[in-house]
């Protein structure tokens, strides 16, 4: 029974995890008990808030009035914790019921009056069609004793702009009548009835409500269609006056059918501009984030930013980066007069206004309560707490609309979130540069602790040997003895050069002292300083040209053709032969290291170059090295500006090879 019980705690648990509540918004004063009610909801089943406009065609008649009420309910909302939604569509019932289909939606708020149809052919309330369309849906209808509900769409009427003809507007619609009418007389004069001319002026409408803007011209037409039909084809023809009884009746029918196609062809029209204004912010917005994915520099993410809010809103753009939490210079976008429009908007007290916004992490300036006066309205580019920009939109005569700030607000949430997947990369990178480093050094370490080992007993071994039995050692044991302590401690004075000179040039601290020096002079001071084990093999030099001169820091060079000497000394059978071979090539001078020796495997070129690597011998008595000779000279001629490669000799063993700047031979006479 217990078993049970924790189950029923836990499916309720996980039931309430999964609620998704919506609210329906709109400019009903009404409309804050909605969205305190969905709030509180949402809080006590522990579930995700979402408040959705529906924006209707009718969106641009509504008042300033209206519109300032919907904002300041949109920002109850964002307050309240709800993600803000805005869809387009005339029928209000099904986007609501869509959108909760798509979403996952389980419980819907909102509102309803007392007002009921006082028809039978009335229009059902929006309460009752929402209901009839989503029957599975938790419905939560909250009773509204004021004349509007939560629903409430604004009183349809027609803008100014929709009454003001324009000349260019009415000359189309004189045109289209001119060519309707001679039409309809080639139609009269062919015998047709009555009812094909009226057909034509009807398409003479619709031709005009395409081609016009608003209204006005539309009535216009259908007006001027019934008084022209009545002028030119009913009798007696050419005089406003009828004989027949049927033509009044004709006449009205004409006026309303051709009302009523303007009407929805206007509406058609309006429905087309809004879907494109739509696919545009879309596309936008989906540009936005390609071009988001390809920038490489928190530079190039803001500049992005700021051309594609242009593009969206038509308007002027600056960004202040943030570093270090400080605001810097402002970014501006890109206008024929931002000179003078620039300097009025990063004044000090707009700068004002973008401290504010970086410290709150709130949006202020025009259009809210904080900061009202100032020129532009800023937004925080944030990812949660972090901010990493802050935009400013300047402020023009009407404020953004929902969709437009939605948008907006997506777009700074895309570029906050490719900042932040910069600064993850870069932390990611110097973490495991870190980590590689912290490795480095501990294999250097474990390797010096074994290779300094066997030298220095071999050292203290011999000389101790040399102190306690010098009488008994003949002259040529203690010769021996000597030079076996000399070998020892010029490879422990060559391996400390080694380890300083890698320090110095992977950290940047080595100067070059670039000179023009003779290739065939540098190699045999090379060959000078060889190992001892040297003439065991067989080490000859070769050029093509005995005068080549390079230019380079003679002294490092030197040291990059001792290792390469003294490492195939080291790993290839006695009696091998090696050479060093110099020739030209364009304006380089190339310099060979060969040798026959048993070769490197293909799976080892890539590490031979690495520090600490050493091959199959990687901690050996009998073979002391640290493996920094090769990384030696790789760090050496990169810092000499080129690379030093590894390839296969024929029949077998090594080539390193390496190039430097040629030099010409200057003769002064």
């Amino acid at each position: 029974m217990i078993q049970d019980n924790n189950f029923s705690e836990t499916y309720h648990s996980e039931r309430q995890t999964r609620e998704h509540i919506l609210v329906c918004l709109s400019s009903a004063p009404s409309n804050l008990r909605i969205v305190q009610t969905g709030a509180r909801m949402s809080e006590a089943f522990h579930g995700t808030l979402t408040a959705l406009y529906v924006q209707t065609p009718d969106h641009s008649a509504m008042s300033k009035e209206d519109q300032n009420r919907l904002k300041e309910h949109m920002r109850l909302a964002e307050q309240l914790g709800a993600s803000i939604e805005t869809v387009y569509g005339d029928d209000v019932s099904y986007q609501i019921a869509e959108f909760a289909r798509l979403s996952n939606i389980t419980k819907i708020v909102i509102g309803r009056s007392n007002v009921r149809r006082r028809h039978l052919w009335g229009k059902p309330s929006l309460t009752e069609q929402l209901t009839e369309i989503a029957p599975n849906l938790d419905i939560y209808i909250i009773p509204d004793a004021a004349s509007v509900h939560s629903s409430y769409r604004p009183k349809k009427r027609l803008k100014a702009a929709d009454w003001n003809i324009r000349a260019a507007d009415l000359f189309r619609t004189f045109v289209v009548l001119v060519a309707i009418t001679l039409a309809g007389l080639f139609f009269y004069r062919l015998g047709l009835s009555e009812a094909n001319i009226i057909t034509l002026y009807i398409l003479g409408v619709l031709l005009t409500s395409i081609a016009t803007t608003g209204w006005s011209c539309s009535l216009l037409a259908s007006a001027c269609s019934v008084i022209v039909f009545n002028y030119f084809f009913t009798s007696p023809r050419f005089t406003f006056h009828v004989y027949g009884k049927d033509y009044p009746v004709t006449f009205a029918v004409m006026f309303v059918v051709a009302l009523l196609s303007s009407a929805l062809t206007t509406r058609l029209k309006n429905h087309a501009r809004q879907s494109a204004k739509l696919a545009y912010r879309t596309k936008v917005l989906f540009d936005t984030n390609q071009l988001l994915q390809k920038a490489d520099t928190d530079e190039a993410i803001l500049n992005t930013l700021i051309s594609q809010i242009c593009k969206l809103l038509g308007k002027y753009i600056l960004i202040y980066p943030v570093l270090d939490g400080k605001l810097k210079s402002p970014m501006l976008s890109p206008d024929p007069v931002s000179a003078e429009k620039g300097s009025a908007l990063t004044c000090d007290s707009e700068r004002e206004v973008a401290l504010w916004v970086l410290a709150h992490n709130k949006r202020a300036g025009a259009y809210t309560d904080i900061f009202p006066d100032a020129l532009c309205h800023y937004l925080a580019i944030r990812v949660q707490d972090c901010v990493y920009g802050v935009a400013g939109i300047e402020a023009g005569e009407h404020s953004l609309d929902s969709f437009e700030y939605s948008v907006l607000v997506s777009i700074l949430g895309e570029g906050a979130l490719a900042m932040e997947n910069r600064k993850n990369i870069r932390e990611k990178e110097q973490a495991t540069l870190l980590a590689e480093k912290e490795r480095l050094r501990a294999n250097l370490l474990r390797t010096i602790s074994h290779d300094l080992r066997t030298p220095l007993t071999s050292i203290s071994g011999n000389a101790s040997n040399l102190l306690s039995n010098h009488a008994a050692i003949d002259e040529a044991t203690r010769l021996q003895i000597c030079t076996d302590i000399y070998d020892d401690s010029m490879w422990l004075i060559n391996l400390v050069e080694n380890l300083l000179a890698v320090t110095r040039i992977e950290d940047g601290r080595m100067n070059l002292r670039m000179e023009t020096e003779l290739v065939s002079e540098v190699i045999s001071e090379a060959l000078r300083h060889v190992s001892r084990q040297s003439v065991e093999h067989s080490i000859t030099a070769e050029s093509t040209d005995d005068f080549l001169l390079a230019r380079m820091d003679a002294r490092l060079i030197v040291q990059v053709i001792i290792n390469l000497v003294d490492n195939a000394i080291k790993y290839t059978q006695k009696g091998s032969r090696i050479q060093i071979l110099t020739d030209r090539l364009a304006s380089k001078v190339r310099i060979r290291v060969t040798d026959d020796g048993p070769g490197i495997p293909d799976e080892a070129k890539p590490f031979v170059f690495n520090m600490c690597y050493t091959g199959a011998n990687r901690i050996a008595d009998s073979r002391r090295s640290l493996g920094l000779g090769l990384c030696l000279c790789r760090s050496i001629i990169r810092a000499h500006g080129s690379e030093i490669t590894l390839t296969d000799n024929t029949p077998s063993g090594c080539i390193f090879s390496f190039t430097l700047p040629c030099e010409e031979v200057t003769i002064h006479e």
